[in-house]
């Protein structure tokens, strides 16, 4: 058995039950979900999901500087190279953004305005994942960013494809052309995961006495990272009724 699997996993699986388990996390993926909800859900998934995504190769690059820093020279390098993978994602949540808007406003209403959706101000989750990569990163265990990227690869690979699946059911194919980021990582995440992983095996042969402050770090990143994806939804819920960004 792997150590991932005997030492780490054993904590981190209450939080990935979630996944499939949490109420909003079951109606995204339920066919009967209103398609104005779904539709602006994913608006908001794009639009506030610039926030979450554009500091990313930076936490890996630091991440990897500080493995080196500390002697873990094969593990920050390979970092470095990984981080480089995740330069400019963020840019394919603002296109999408843009598409999606001119997708609803040719067919519903109120009608949205990009630069207000983009510029939204961030919701509680959002800061603090932000602030978990922060804390970790400045930390004794800086290598906490490989657990935290870990996880949340992981969740775009297990839920990712069920949110696709149901965006076309319930939406249309034409909507993919919108979900360019969700669908690039519904592909790059598989080999992420197995790249994280592969990190993590090495990372608790070196340290198993961490396994349990990893899969605690890792489990607080899943978490915001649904709390994010529940304020997406409760913000494309209230929207539709008090739809302060339409254009006047």
């Amino acid at each position: 058995m792997s150590l991932v699997k005997e030492l780490y996993e054993p904590y981190v699986l209450p939080a990935r039950a979630r996944i499939s388990t949490d109420p909003v996390m079951r109606r995204l993926v339920d066919p009967a979900i209103e398609p104005a909800v779904l539709e602006r859900f994913f608006i908001q998934l794009n639009s506030l999901g610039v926030y979450m995504t554009e500091p990313v190769e930076g936490w890996i690059r630091r991440a990897g500087n500080r493995c080196i820093a500390e002697g873990l020279d094969s593990m920050g390098r390979a970092l470095l190279t990984h981080s480089k993978h995740e330069a400019g994602h963020h840019l394919l949540m603002i296109e999408d953004t843009h598409h999606l808007v001119r997708r609803w406003n040719g067919r519903r209403r109120p009608a949205l305005h990009v630069e207000r959706l983009l510029h939204q101000h961030p919701t509680d989750a959002m800061r603090a994942y932000r602030q978990l990569h922060e804390d970790t990163l400045t930390s004794d265990l800086p290598m906490g960013q490989i657990a935290i990227e870990f996880e949340i690869e992981n969740l775009s690979m297990v839920l990712g494809p069920h949110l696709l699946s149901n965006g076309v059911r319930v939406l249309g194919r034409e909507t993919l052309e919108g979900l360019s980021f969700l669908k690039e990582h519904v592909q790059l995440d598989v080999g992420h995961t197995a790249f994280n992983s592969r990190l993590m095996e090495e990372l608790l042969q070196l340290m198993p006495e961490n396994a349990r402050m990893l899969a605690e770090l890792g489990s607080q990143a899943l978490d915001i990272y649904l709390r994010f994806l529940g304020d997406c939804m409760h913000s494309a819920e209230d929207s539709l009724w008090n739809p302060t960004e339409a254009v006047a």
